[in-house]
């Protein structure tokens, strides 16, 4: 897939709320963020827009990005926070101007919305950390992030170093190599689900899967993961990279399994390789990886 500019000094970096509402005090660390590392972020009144939960109802949200996805002079477009709302709008939003001048688009959770359009669309995004968990961030998450803009990253630093040596142990190095240039695709796994029948479900054949989510039921884990592999998503994935399953809840009556053993018993009739603990999704040291 094609990526956008790296960005370079006195890039412009635009702050997004295409989901739940924000305040100027939870941007105020990551604008700091920005403009130390030589950026300018860019944003107005617009960004602190309210309408119930969301930042400003669907026409406004819309209208919003889509004038950060037209302009030329928007290297990136970071996602301030997450919630719920992206789906809402993706479908009212135009790609034209932006093809002639991509942007990175920048966030994790909700915004798995926008990783999958952009997917489809044939541009690579970063899934990383957002506006508002910046000041929470690991100094190696928000390095990750300022490196995977500027061009300078390395997926294999995301994974764990258990993980790591396993992989490297199983697969010989004939067989590591085979995964070079395999896009990444995929994000929050319940965001995934909400796509899953529609044209925005990424093409996963062939493909390295990551999933992670938070503050979930077992069973809904169990049920999203079965869906997904009763649609054929998962039966034919060069590998599964599986991140931070965050604050999983059980019911009273226990369901029986955790959220790994879930995961695992929906793929592992496959033989393709699983990461576990791969550091990326709710957590603070949620560190960037490039899909695509």
């Amino acid at each position: 897939m094609r990526h956008p500019e790296y960005l370079k000094k006195s890039s412009k970096i635009a702050l997004v709320a295409p989901a739940r509402k924000i305040s100027r005090e939870e941007i105020a660390f990551a604008v700091k963020w920005i403009e130390e590392k030589g950026f300018i972020a860019v944003y107005d009144d617009r960004l602190f827009a309210e309408y119930h939960q969301l930042a400003g109802d669907d026409d406004f949200r819309t209208n919003v990005l889509q004038d950060y996805l037209d302009r030329d002079d928007i290297d990136a477009i970071l996602c301030v926070r997450g919630g719920y709302g992206t789906i809402r709008i993706v479908d009212k939003l135009d790609f034209t101007k932006f093809a002639k001048h991509p942007k990175w688009i920048v966030g994790y959770s909700d915004v798995t919305v926008l990783h999958a359009k952009m997917q489809q669309l044939g541009y690579q995004s970063i899934h990383g950390t957002m506006a508002i968990n910046f000041e929470k961030n690991t100094n190696e998450a928000l390095e990750s992030l300022y490196e995977a803009l500027i061009g300078k990253w390395n997926v294999v630093e995301t994974f764990p170093e258990t993980s790591k040596k396993i992989l490297y142990e199983t697969f010989q190095e004939t067989s590591l190599q085979s995964f070079d240039g395999t896009p990444i695709v995929g994000g929050n796994l319940s965001v995934l689900y909400s796509m899953l029948g529609s044209d925005l479900f990424p093409e996963t054949d062939g493909k390295i899967l990551f999933i992670e989510d938070l503050d979930e039921y077992l069973y809904h884990i169990d049920r999203m993961m079965m869906a997904l592999k009763r649609a054929g998503k998962l039966a034919h994935l060069k590998a599964l990279l599986v991140g931070a399953f965050t604050d999983m809840h059980d019911n009273t009556i226990p369901f029986g399994m955790t959220a790994k053993e879930i995961i695992f018993e929906k793929v592992k009739e496959y033989g393709y390789p699983v990461i576990w603990d791969v550091s990326a999704g709710h957590i603070d040291n949620n560190i960037a990886i490039v899909l695509g």
